[in-house]
Formats: structure tokens, C-alpha cells, sequence
């Protein structure tokens, strides 16, 4: 029998960066980037905060989900306002551990619970819509660059 902390440390395959995006200012249209520096506080060129939650970052598997729960198909990663979107890892699993995205390192610590402006975003039922599906945020622990197409890989 597998120990539990085996199971728990253990994933199928590394995931990789699907789109990445910054709020230049609260509210400003999202810019999709090719890739970004990440610096102690965050992410060079967005608002976001620092701490626990300097980057957010949302599994694409979770957009399509979201859509069709509001009867259309997947939502626009810009229009839930992440900075990164992963594919081909669950993002639950990682919490509270550390995460090597290109050659930065994150911390995947707080849900990232949706806001009142995804019923702006989405229509009605858009805030309950991301419940559960609105992803991540992490804290910096080591600075780098993250690019599209690089591995998201558990520490």
C-alpha cells in the first residue's frame, strides 16, 4: 500500500502555461503577454498585490466549466482577471506547496475566491459560476521569468 504522503506529493505529468496576462491598473483591460518577470512582489507590470497573493493563476480545464454553467461555451481567461492559466495539472493538489513555473518558484497558498465583478463580467450567476473554479493565488519565493509553453512543475 502507498503511503499517503506519497499519493499526495505524487502528479501524472508537469502542466504548462497557457496564457498569461496583466492588470496594468484596477479595472484596466487585461494584456495578454508572451512572458513576464516575476520579481518579490509579484509580477512586473500588474496591480496586483504582494504577499500570498501576488499571482493568480487558473487551471484552462476550469473555463470550459464555468461557460457551460452559464449556458455559453468557455470563458476568456481575461475576463476572470488571472495572470497565468495552466493546463494538464490539478491546481488543488499543489496547495501549500511549492511550484516551479519557468524559472520561477511560487507558493500555491489562497483559493482565489471569484469577486463581485464576475456578475459584471459574466452576467447573472457569473459570481456563482467561478465558485470553486476561480483558482489560486501564490506568493513569490523565488524571482524569475515565466514564458508561454513553460512546465508548471511540484517542487
Amino acid at each position: 500500500m502507498t503511503d499517503l504522503k506519497a499519493l499526495i506529493a505524487g502528479y501524472a505529468q508537469p502542466g504548462q502555461v497557457t496564457w498569461i496576462g496583466l492588470r496594468p491598473a484596477r479595472r484596466a483591460q487585461m494584456l495578454s503577454v508572451g512572458q513576464v518577470m516575476v520579481t518579490d512582489e509579484g509580477l512586473e507590470g500588474d496591480h496586483g498585490r504582494p504577499g500570498k497573493r501576488a499571482v493568480t493563476v487558473v487551471q484552462a480545464e476550469h473555463l470550459g466549466p464555468i461557460g457551460a454553467m452559464l449556458g455559453q461555451g468557455a470563458v476568456a481567461p481575461e475576463v476572470l482577471r488571472r495572470n497565468i492559466v495552466v493546463s494538464g495539472i490539478n491546481l488543488s493538489a499543489l496547495k501549500g506547496r511549492q511550484v516551479q513555473i519557468g524559472t520561477a518558484v511560487l507558493s500555491f497558498d489562497v483559493i482565489c475566491a471569484p469577486c463581485s465583478r464576475m456578475e459584471e463580467a459574466l452576467g447573472k450567476g457569473g459570481y456563482s459560476a467561478v465558485r470553486g473554479h476561480g483558482g489560486w493565488c501564490a506568493s513569490v519565493i523565488r524571482p524569475g521569468l515565466i514564458r508561454l509553453t513553460d512546465s508548471v512543475i511540484p517542487t
